[in-house]
């Protein structure tokens, strides 16, 4: 399977650069995969498709501000991300511009209060990085850190929270579960309403996710680990809705890559944690999810693929040549599908 197969040029004007607002005001284009039709709708209405009995399952994980910018003491200009707590004040960390740090270089942030010293080179280019400060580092980093936007995005945001869910706890990602930035706490409410139960599982989302592919073979591709963690009660809530004969629905991939990690070939899921490498594409049955939420993904990139698993790459073709058509916005900030 060729990596050509899910390429497509979108017009840049498309990629959004800000949130909408509200939230669920967002579009929603509605992909039904057996009848292969498509409607369009806002984000607040998703609540129509929605059946009581229902499990919502959702990635709580809370972005890292963790864009550090600093400088050495020559006074040249330095910038980090924190990729992944190795372990404790230890981090992998993706560096710019690359060759003015070699093993040994201090880098300050801040007024000193946050420093950081380079101790060696990871295998994809990055650095292992130890930070030196006072106090505690989430508190330090949520002083001195930005948001890690993806690059596509040019406008600075202003409200750190809105790149955020409104149901984010576990604090440990380099971006966001973008999938779930369309709900609001007055949707969670209605979806409750409704009588659809709600669970939340934790994935650790890492820039490669959004990499694109650069093998010319799907399945020479290696993906990237992250953490993930499933308590007991959403192990719980995911077995009696299957019990039940009712749907999981999965919202982001992030969600999708870890309840498919854990379930076993008749779609039980048990408490744990653990590193997921999981690629899915086209040919990969789905063991637990039944319908899924999701944003509009890069050209060539593994989240279009596994996009493509689930409801076929003929089908998301059609649907994404239809939203350019209809001027949907992409990408992070951008609008949302739905396919049941």
């Amino acid at each position: 399977m060729k990596v050509s197969e899910f390429d497509f040029h979108l017009p840049e004007e498309l990629i959004a650069q800000e949130p909408i607002t509200p939230r669920d005001m967002s579009r929603l284009i509605v992909l039904h995969k057996r009848e292969r039709c498509i409607e369009h709708k806002r984000f607040y209405q998703i609540t129509e498709f929605l059946q009581e009995g229902d499990l919502l399952v959702l990635n709580q994980t809370k972005v890292l501000p963790a864009r550090l910018l600093g400088f050495k003491d020559t006074g040249a200009n330095i910038e980090l991300v924190l990729l992944k707590r190795i372990k404790g004040d230890y981090w992998e960390c993706l560096v710019k511009p690359g060759k003015k740090l070699k093993p040994g270089t201090r880098v300050c942030f801040g007024d000193g209060e946050l420093q950081g010293e380079i101790l060696d080179y990871t295998d994809s280019g990055g650095r292992i990085v130890q930070f030196i400060y006072q106090g505690i580092f989430e508190e330090v980093l949520d002083r001195l850190g930005e948001m890690p936007l993806p690059p596509y995005i040019q406008k600075e945001l202003k409200d750190k929270s809105r790149y955020q869910t409104v149901y984010a706890r576990e604090q440990g990602s380099a971006a966001a579960p973008t999938a779930g930035l369309h709900f609001t706490e007055e949707l969670f409410e209605q979806i409750k309403n409704k009588g659809v139960q709600t669970a939340f599982l934790t994935l650790h989302v890492g820039l490669g996710t959004f990499r694109p592919v650069k093998s010319e073979n799907v399945e020479e591709h290696k993906m990237h680990s992250e953490y993930y963690s499933i308590n007991e009660e959403t192990a719980h809530l995911i077995n009696q809705a299957k019990d039940k004969g009712k749907r999981v629905v999965a919202v982001g991939t992030t969600s999708i890559r870890t309840l498919e990690t854990v379930g076993d070939k008749n779609g039980r899921i048990q408490e744990s944690s653990g590193w997921t490498d999981i690629f899915i594409y086209p040919g990969y049955s789905f063991k637990v999810v039944d319908a899924i939420i999701t944003n509009f993904h890069l050209p060539k990139s593994s989240l279009i693929m596994l996009v493509s698993a689930f409801a076929g790459t003929d089908f998301v073709k059609e649907a994404y040549r239809v939203a350019i058509e209809e001027k949907y916005r992409f990408y992070s900030f951008g609008d949302a599908m739905l396919i049941i």
